[in-house]
């Protein structure tokens, strides 16, 4: 299905979800027709990964233009690498702390990074600094003549009110916790690179990515269908559509500079979870309980710059709501990876 397509009413099965987000845009397969050289996907098992990886081989085999997508991973499921390799990627199994096994992935101009760690920070802090610090200079050196697109998070900004409009890539960080300062440290290595290397480097600060089997949007249905008190301590939020965010990450690799650039990659609304969950109320015929007050601060991030460079994201927020609530009601699956976009103390 090409992307001038109407997107459907529902998405009924998981392949059907999965053409869905790897569907290239027309000004992706352009990149991929005058794009040099070939791809790598770092931490592609993650859960956008596969997605991304997808969509860039369709891409490449809609150019014409003939060129591998590598994808590297540790692969400790043995169902991802499956995948990865099941949509045309390359798949090398590599644990990215290793710079010998680092040494040996294959020499490519283009690398897009996704690698980190997020959940289990409590008690595990030396691993979340060693893969979100440590490594982004484990790859740096490897690649250092390469363009690298490298996935940030909105958590490094501060929490603002909603009517702020969210953080611009000119505020100054002001991360709470160790793993947004841990990412705040991955952001300075990869900048650190690019002044010092010369490394063509593009930041993404990402929030949040919507996948009707994870992500705010699919928290929050789940928690009306089961009847479960939603919680609003963080009664805002952005997102878009994971099709979306892939696509832009991809077209990130020409925007990457030296000193490193930074792009919001989110949608154009701030989002209510009170109402957000009201209206799953009603798609889904359940009655919805609150747990608290809501919050008057959250993670929001103005994508004002990314919308100028790469376009507004194609799937809009209430065409997600929609598929997201049939996704539930249908029992779709679900990855059981809460976003936790609702912390608000930095502990995860």
């Amino acid at each position: 299905m090409a992307i001038h397509d109407a997107f459907p009413e529902v998405v009924k099965t998981e392949s059907a979800l999965e053409e869905l987000l790897s569907r290239p845009y027309p000004e992706l397969v352009e990149l991929m027709r005058r794009l040099e050289g070939d791809v790598a996907i770092l931490g592609i098992a993650g859960k956008m990964g596969v997605s991304m990886g997808a969509m860039a081989v369709r891409a490449v085999r809609a150019s014409g233009v003939p060129r591998t997508v590598y994808g590297a991973s540790r692969f400790t499921d043995p169902a991802a690498r499956a995948a990865v390799e099941a949509q045309g990627v390359v798949a090398l199994r590599c644990d990215l702390l290793d710079r010998a096994a680092v040494a040996k992935l294959p020499d490519v101009p283009n690398v897009v990074f996704m690698a980190g760690r997020k959940f289990g920070t409590g008690g595990g802090e030396s691993l979340t600094w060693a893969m979100n610090a440590w490594m982004p200079g484990v790859v740096c050196e490897r690649y250092a003549a390469s363009r690298i697109v490298a996935f940030s998070t909105g958590c490094v900004y501060p929490l603002v009110p909603a009517a702020s409009g969210g953080c611009r890539e000119s505020d100054a960080p002001a991360p709470i916790g160790e793993y947004a300062q841990s990412c705040l440290g991955r952001e300075r290595v990869f900048e650190h690179f690019s002044r010092t290397a010369g490394t063509r480097i593009c930041l993404l600060r990402l929030n949040y990515a919507l996948d009707l089997r994870y992500g705010v949007l699919h928290d929050l249905a789940r928690a009306v269908w089961e009847g479960r008190p939603v919680n609003r301590a963080v009664d805002s939020f952005n997102g878009i559509w994971q099709g979306d965010a892939n696509n832009q990450a991809l077209l990130a690799l020409e925007h990457g500079a030296s000193p490193a650039a930074i792009l919001n990659l989110t949608g154009p609304e701030t989002v209510s979870v009170t109402q957000t969950a009201e209206t799953f109320g009603r798609l889904l015929d359940r009655p919805v309980s609150f747990a608290g007050e809501p919050g008057d601060r959250a993670y929001l991030s103005n994508a004002s710059e990314a919308f100028r460079r790469f376009g507004h994201p194609r799937v809009t927020l209430a065409q997600t709501v929609r598929w997201t609530a049939e996704w539930i009601r249908n029992g779709g699956r679900s990855l059981d990876k809460p976003t936790h976009f609702d912390v608000a103390d930095g502990q995860y």
